[in-house]
């Protein structure tokens, strides 16, 4: 009999993603793994469940989801509503922060649901494809861009009209990470300056090495080559 991974709708405010997309649920398809997909799940992220249709079997509500699951993919980490319909002994993959959900993790653990936080992988390089961090920071980082020159009060580029021309915005990305490296392509531009200095505390001052005792260094002068 094989695997059945299921696929719930997210339910908590604001969120739009669907922990598995019609690519991948192809794709476990062919490996031999039932895939179920709550009906709705992934209109959000602009996935219809006609996407799904080839390599899921849709359900109805999530009851009946969490029913028949053995394994159980989502974005967000399960209320305890949802906790009490996962079966016991089943797997559950998600965003967890279990460090701040002590009560989800307790019952996770008297049910016997053996959980992965997604965002506590070790960030090694056998565990790239998994790392939720970095892409989701990817993603963050190029939206708060967006958001950004949405909430600014003129204009980030500089724009030339024959009524005259606005100056550019001054922008500064705070710290270069991965999401700081993402929001500063959509922005950058000939016209408009963007800094972004890094977080870190700047390093000490050592003392100067000592002089060496054999006087100081001459610069060798650079090297001609002749032609043969």
């Amino acid at each position: 009999m094989p695997a059945r991974m299921a696929v719930p709708k997210e339910i908590i405010s604001g969120e739009r993603r669907v922990a598995l997309d019609p690519t991948m649920a192809e794709r476990f398809a062919k490996l031999g793994v039932e895939v179920l997909l709550e009906k709705g799940a992934g209109l959000s992220a602009f996935f219809p469940d006609e996407a799904y249709a080839k390599s899921s079997r849709l359900i109805d509500t999530a009851q009946a989801l969490y029913a028949e699951a053995d394994v159980v993919f989502k974005v967000q980490g399960p209320t305890l509503e949802e906790v009490e319909l996962l079966r016991d002994g089943s797997t559950l993959l998600a965003v967890l922060q279990p460090h701040r959900n002590l009560d989800m993790v307790k019952r996770l653990r008297d049910k016997k649901i053996t959980s992965f936080a997604m965002e506590l992988i070790p960030r090694i390089s056998r565990a790239q494809s998994m790392d939720v961090l970095s892409s989701q920071a990817a993603v963050s980082g190029y939206k708060v861009a967006l958001l950004a020159a949405n909430l600014a009060s003129g204009f980030f580029p500089m724009l030339t009209t024959a009524a005259g021309t606005i100056r550019p915005s001054k922008v500064v990305i705070v710290g270069a990470g991965v999401a700081g490296l993402q929001a500063i392509p959509p922005r950058r531009s000939r016209s408009r300056p963007t800094y972004w200095p890094g977080i870190s505390p700047p390093p000490t001052r050592s003392s100067p090495p000592p002089p060496s005792p054999a006087g100081p260094r001459r610069r060798s002068s650079p090297r001609r080559w002749s032609r043969a």
